[in-house]
């Protein structure tokens, strides 16, 4: 009976503001709509009680309340979910802001133990002479072997001026070192690079559509308009997205003003707004080529489907993700969000990209694409053919590079980074720009004898399909009639494999220049040495050094061209990051 008295006293508040809340719905339940949501919240608040009370063992009833609800809004789409006051600083960084207070580093895990990947030039890491492949031992005294990149990630973050101090262990020493370092205020730049390019085209790569992305962008096409460039390269590939306002805003840089951009169009009339260009543009008349693949995403989307539908650029590359959902936060008790998609977005041709439909799932809860019948065709500015359903198509469709498995291989076991590290520290300054930066055939004959002296082992596509071939027989009770013949194939796929590290000698190169050079010029480097191999950005200048291909393009005349095989596929990262500015 005393126990008793004690759980009601002690959910006794909690059950009336319950009630109070749950009473001034009912009182407006005079709909089966109102009605229905009364009668699951009355539901659901008293299986939640019961449990609380009831269940044998003990109980994290915040987490169980957070499973609930991530439970209740997986089954609308990936965009939808609830941020608790816990993860609200994460959110902000990830999806709001491009500011941190850190050291400028990034780690990576190698046999549980923590090793520093990348050192932004200029701050707290770099100025202590910490470098790639250093092991990051201790922070503030806790021991980080086992822990995830994200735990040590917390421990290195903090407060602009805080201290923060690290045992380390510098490559090929066996001795320790302890540093005492001061935080500083971090900035990763929406656009990580811009400069020039082959033709004197002007390139801009944007990464994200965070805070101050517009103004980024401007920035750089100011400068780069200093040197009278013949074209621009936006690149937004693999950009995921971010804030829709900063994505007009980049349209306007290019297109005049009072000219629609995109609409979104949702349930609740007072939140379908049309975003029209507001400002003079920078560059309205200079040829523009959008660069984008399958992980171009929302807000790139935007972008690029935006200035296709107005011909103000070509488009080049591969089909973009297709993810034509905006979203907006909505501040929740006790400082937590809910982000809601509550619109689909609409490229001025009247169009919607999105790919994946959400509202028809299988009866196994899949999702699929939106079905090629259900595609509507519509027509740009001046009459070319544009579908809705499944992201943006570009004009020019550029084959999809893929990494053999033995670079894959090479890449994913560390070698290259490790080789790079043996290279910069065997030579202190290299007298080549970046540019200009190669590998020799000696530099790359010496790399070979370094993995060759490493366990290195690796699964090509078709030792699978052997495998799979052998599985199957032997199923049938065939393989011993055929095993001769499996013998053999073995053979001869293994003597291939041997020169498999000459037969892919190009792109093994391209990603030991890539990590090496990173070594002396950090990521500005890592653009411009890998300018050289960009199929797209080759593509880009040799499309706008021809005048009457862009008119051509622009007009609706040989639109779709193929440069190698398309590839489309639509397996890749999630976009998650596009939404409306947030709602206080």
């Amino acid at each position: 009976m005393y126990r008793g008295r004690l759980i009601l006293k002690k959910y006794r508040k909690w059950f009336i503001v319950a009630s109070v809340f749950l009473l001034s719905i009912v009182s407006l339940a005079f709909s089966d709509d109102l009605f229905q949501i009364a009668k699951n919240l009355d539901i659901f608040t008293s299986v939640y009680k019961e449990v609380n009370i009831n269940y044998v063992d003990d109980i994290n009833s915040s987490k169980m309340l957070k499973s609930g609800i991530d439970a209740m809004l997986e089954g609308l789409d990936p965009y939808t979910v609830y941020v608790p006051e816990s993860e609200m600083e994460e959110y902000k960084l990830h999806y709001v802001s491009t500011q941190f207070g850190g050291i400028g580093a990034s780690v990576f895990i190698r046999d549980k133990k923590i090793f520093f990947a990348g050192i932004l030039e200029g701050f707290p890491a770099f100025k202590a002479n910490i470098r790639p492949g250093d092991q990051l031992v201790k922070i503030n005294d806790v021991v980080l072997e086992g822990k995830s990149n994200d735990e040590v990630g917390v421990l290195l973050k903090g407060a602009k001026g805080t201290s923060v101090k690290l045992m380390i262990k510098p490559e090929g020493k066996e001795q320790t070192t302890q540093l005492d370092l001061v935080r500083d205020e971090i900035i990763e730049p929406n656009v990580p690079y811009y400069g020039m390019v082959d033709g004197n085209m002007g390139y801009i790569k944007l990464d994200q559509f965070l805070q101050n992305s517009a103004d980024e962008v401007k920035s750089a096409l100011v400068d780069i308009k200093k040197k009278n460039p013949n074209g621009i390269i936006l690149d937004l590939r693999a950009n995921g997205g971010g804030i829709l306002q900063e994505a007009v805003k980049i349209v306007n840089l290019f297109v005049n003003k009072d000219v629609e951009v995109v609409s979104q169009k949702g349930k609740i009339r007072e939140k379908n707004v049309t975003y029209k260009t507001v400002a003079t543009p920078i560059e309205p008349n200079l040829p523009l080529v959008v660069l984008m693949n399958g992980g171009s995403a929302s807000a790139s989307e935007i972008v690029a489907g935006s200035l296709q539908d107005l011909d103000r650029a070509v488009i080049i590359g591969q089909r973009s993700y297709g993810k034509g959902l905006v979203q907006q936060t909505f501040s929740m008790p006790y400082n937590s969000l809910v982000k809601i998609t509550i619109a689909k977005y609409y490229v001025p041709s009247g169009r919607c990209i999105q790919a994946m439909d959400y509202t028809h799932r299988k009866d196994d809860g899949s999702v699929v694409k939106v079905a090629d019948s259900l595609l509507h065709e519509f027509k740009t500015k001046s009459g070319r053919s544009v579908y809705d359903g499944s992201g943006i198509y570009p004009d020019i469709l550029v084959k999809k590079e893929r990494f053999s498995k033995v670079t894959q291989a090479i890449v994913n076991k560390l070698f290259v980074f490790d080789y790079a590290n043996y290279y910069w520290k065997t030579h202190p300054a290299i007298d080549k720009d970046a540019r200009k930066f190669s590998v020799t055939d000696n530099e790359y004959a010496d790399f070979v004898k370094y993995v060759n002296g490493k366990n290195f082992t690796y699964t090509t596509g078709y030792e699978k399909l052997l495998e799979s071939f052998k599985t199957e027989v032997t199923k049938e009770k065939q393989f011993a009639d055929l095993k001769p013949e499996y013998e053999a194939l073995k053979a001869k796929i293994a003597s291939a494999k041997n020169n498999d590290l000459q037969l892919h000698k190009d792109e093994i190169k391209r990603a030991l220049e890539i990590e090496i050079i990173s070594r002396y010029y950090f990521d500005k480097g890592k653009y411009e040495v890998n300018f050289k191999y960009d199929k797209d950005i080759a593509e880009a200048v040799k499309t706008m050094q021809n005048k009457d291909l862009v008119a051509s393009i622009l007009k609706g005349n040989g639109q779709y061209k193929i440069i190698g095989k398309p590839v489309l596929s639509l397996k890749n990262k999630k976009a998650d990051k596009d939404s409306v500015s947030m709602e206080n």
